[in-house]
């Protein structure tokens, strides 16, 4: 049998190479056990968990130590966060109950009291007028730098906590008296009463502008002056022209005013009072009816007795005391003069007495010319004829006519004032002055 070359077996030295047949891979021998012998038992007790590991240096270690050591500050710094935050939440929530309790005191009256004594950063002793002395607590909110004994603080009305300062020391009645517009009374508005305008203007307002003057002459210029006579004279109106005229601070008070209800509170006052005089000095203290404090000494029977001759003697002590008056000068105006204590008006605390006697007939003249002024007046008028009465009128007196004939006028709807008019004025005036009723009114 013939056998083709197609039919016959391939052998291997007539196969012709194939390019896309894979290549055979070589024989690798397995990698040599790293241990020979038994296997290893695991270590047991302290000596292995004192054993440190075996650490290959690399630098994805070195990477993961820096991560690390980073997470631990972060963990550090969070921790430290975390108890700061503990520490000061107390403190938030008391500074919260502060805030409430502020918001407790809005709207409730406080009572004003005195600092006597700082016994530790959140304590102290007060005092006030109406009572004793307090130990009482401060509030955290009170900033505690601008407490020193001795300042007017705020205090809670039932339990007393200090609950604010006063930021000014002056009593608030002294605060009050102080003059800040000054009056439109003038010296032009007086009529008369030049020897009176004269020696005020020598006593008060010269040594304060030209003090020079009296030091090149050798003498110490008037402590203060008082001004008495029958009322309605012009003492207060004269007090008004000098507070008009002069740039010095100028304080008024009525005697009634230093006479207080509970015992010291008067001299304490009159104490304010002069210390305020001298921290704005130059200034001018005015005391309107000084008889109401200055009365004679006497032996007193009651409590309020006693206490309004404390409150002259602390008068007395400032007027000529142990400590100078420098540029403060004091007017005092009275209608009794017989009735104040001699020790009060001695030279030395009063210099100058001026006298304001009722006026004479160029004063009535020139008053009723200064109040009728700016009146419409008819033809028919004659002030001669008032101001040549032999009636006794006073420069109140006089206004009061003239503003009465001024509604008499009114009444009637006229626009000018007659001399009938200033008649009836005068009748009615003078019937009040004198209180008298007529006989058989009432009967």
């Amino acid at each position: 049998m013939g056998q083709g070359p197609s039919g016959g077996l391939n052998r291997p030295g007539d196969r012709k190479p194939d390019g896309n047949e894979k290549k055979e891979k070589k024989f690798e021998p397995a990698a040599p056990p790293s241990r020979v012998g038994r296997k290893q038992r695991k270590q047991k007790g302290p000596e292995a968990a004192a054993r440190l590991p075996t650490v290959t240096p690399s630098t994805k270690c070195k990477l993961r130590l820096l991560k690390m050591e980073r997470i631990k500050d972060y963990l550090l710094m969070e921790e430290e966060f975390v108890a700061n935050q503990e520490r000061l939440k107390p403190q938030e929530e008391k500074a919260e109950e502060d805030r409430s309790k502020v918001d407790d005191l809005r709207g409730t009256p406080m009572s004003v009291g005195n600092l006597e004594e700082l016994i530790d950063e959140n304590h102290a002793i007060v005092s006030s007028s109406v009572g004793p002395e307090y130990y009482v607590g401060i509030l955290s909110f009170v900033d505690k730098d601008q407490l020193e004994p001795g300042c007017s603080i705020l205090m809670h009305n039932k339990v007393l906590s200090v609950v604010g300062i006063l930021q000014d020391e002056v009593d608030p009645m002294v605060s009050v008296m102080k003059v800040e517009k000054a009056p439109l009374e003038s010296y032009a508005d007086i009529g008369g009463l030049e020897a009176q305008i004269q020696e005020i203007k020598e006593a008060v307002e010269l040594p304060l502008t030209h003090p020079e003057l009296y030091e090149d002459i050798g003498i110490k210029p008037p402590k203060g002056v008082i001004l008495y006579g029958e009322p309605g004279t012009g003492k207060t109106l004269l007090a008004k022209a000098v507070a008009n005229s002069t740039s010095a601070t100028f304080l008024r008070v009525v005697g009634s005013e230093l006479i207080q209800k509970y015992l010291g509170d008067g001299p304490k006052l009159v104490r304010e009072l002069f210390r305020v005089a001298d921290d704005l000095s130059p200034s001018i203290v005015f005391i309107d009816e000084i008889d109401a404090v200055g009365t004679k000494r006497y032996d007193a029977n009651s409590g309020g007795e006693r206490e309004i001759q404390r409150t002259m003697l602390e008068l007395l002590n400032q007027l000529d005391g142990f400590d100078s008056r420098g540029d403060v000068k004091v007017i005092l105006a009275t209608n009794r003069i017989e009735s104040l204590d001699p020790a009060l008006l001695r030279p030395g605390r009063i210099d100058r007495k001026i006298e304001f006697p009722l006026p004479d007939i160029k004063t009535r003249r020139r008053i009723f010319q200064i109040h009728t002024s700016k009146m419409t007046l008819s033809e028919d008028v004659n002030l001669e004829e008032f101001v040549m009465t032999k009636d006794e009128f006073s420069g109140a007196d006089i206004k009061a006519i003239c503003t009465e004939a001024g509604l008499l006028a009114l009444r009637e709807r006229r626009m000018k004032v007659t001399h009938p008019d200033f008649k009836k004025a005068k009748e009615k005036v003078m019937f009040k002055k004198k209180e008298g009723v007529p006989e058989g009114l009432y009967m």
